[in-house]
C-alpha cells in the first residue's frame, strides 16, 4: 500500500513496529485521509467499502468503521441506499472545530486545575512520550498521546455534558488530518503540550485555562490540509 509506506518513510524501526501494530481500523482510515487530501479521489467519486477492503486484504467491518469516522468530520457522505462519497466541500470546517475545541477545553481545564483532579504524572508521561514519537518520526505515536493527554483533562473536569461534546467533535480523526499539513513541526507540536502541564501544576486556574486555549489558537491558525482534485 503507497499510503502505508509513505507514513513509514521518516519513521525510526521501532516507530514502523508501533505502526505496524495499529489498528487497522486506523491504518485505513490515515491512507483514505491521504487519498482524499492529495486529490487521488474526486470530490463525489464513490468509495465501495467490497474494493477498499479487498485492497487491504480485510473484511468490509475495518473499512466501514472508518467511513464512520470520516463521516463524523464531513470528509465524506453516506446517501442511505446508495453508499459512500467523498464530499465536495472540505471548507472551514476543521478551524471551526479548533475554535469550539479551545473553548471546551479552556472550561475543562479550568474547572480540573481548581480541583487539583489532574493526574500530573500521567500527563507528563503522555507528553515525553509525545516527544519520543515525534523525535522518531512517528506521526502514528504522537496523535495517539496527544489524544490520550486531553482526554486525561476532559475526563478529570468530570463534567460529562463538557466531555461528551468534546468526543463528539472526532478528535483523534482530526487531530490525523491536523498532522497532514506539509512541514510541521512534530518535535515542536509534541513540546507546546508541557506548558499546559506547567500551569495546571502551578495551581492557578485561570493562567492554565489561558495555556490551554492558546493552545488549541495555535492550531486554529494553521494552514488547511487542501484537498486538490486529481489530474
Amino acid at each position: 500500500m503507497n499510503e502505508t509506506r509513505y507514513v513509514q518513510t521518516n519513521m525510526t524501526e521501532e516507530a514502523r513496529a508501533d505502526f505496524a501494530n495499529a489498528p487497522l481500523r486506523q491504518k485505513i482510515k490515515e491512507a483514505l485521509l491521504r487519498r482524499i487530501l492529495s486529490g487521488r479521489y474526486d470530490a463525489g467519486e464513490r468509495l465501495v467499502e467490497l474494493r477498499i477492503a479487498e485492497e487491504f486484504g480485510t473484511s468490509q467491518g475495518p473499512v466501514r468503521e472508518a467511513l464512520r469516522e470520516l463521516e463524523a468530520t464531513g470528509l465524506v457522505t453516506n446517501i442511505p441506499r446508495r453508499g459512500t462519497y467523498v464530499s465536495e466541500v472540505m471548507g472551514e470546517g476543521l478551524r471551526e472545530i479548533y475554535t469550539v475545541r479551545g473553548a471546551l477545553e479552556e472550561q475543562a481545564t479550568r474547572i480540573a486545575t481548581k480541583q487539583r483532579a489532574c493526574d500530573l504524572d500521567l500527563l507528563q508521561r503522555e507528553v515525553d512520550l509525545m516527544h519520543q514519537s515525534a523525535v522518531a518520526g512517528d506521526i502514528h505515536g504522537v496523535i495517539e498521546h496527544s489524544v490520550t493527554f486531553h482526554r486525561s483533562i476532559m475526563e478529570a473536569a468530570k463534567n460529562r455534558l463538557l466531555l461528551n461534546i468534546w468526543q463528539s467533535l472526532q478528535i483523534e480523526t482530526r487531530t490525523t488530518i491536523t498532522m497532514l499539513v506539509e512541514g510541521l513541526d512534530l518535535v515542536e507540536i509534541a513540546d507546546s503540550h508541557q506548558p499546559i502541564v506547567d500551569a495546571i501544576r502551578s495551581g492557578d486556574a485561570e493562567e492554565a485555562a489561558r495555556v490551554a486555549r492558546e493552545h488549541q489558537d495555535y492550531f486554529e491558525r494553521l494552514p488547511v490540509p487542501a484537498r486538490s482534485r486529481a489530474p
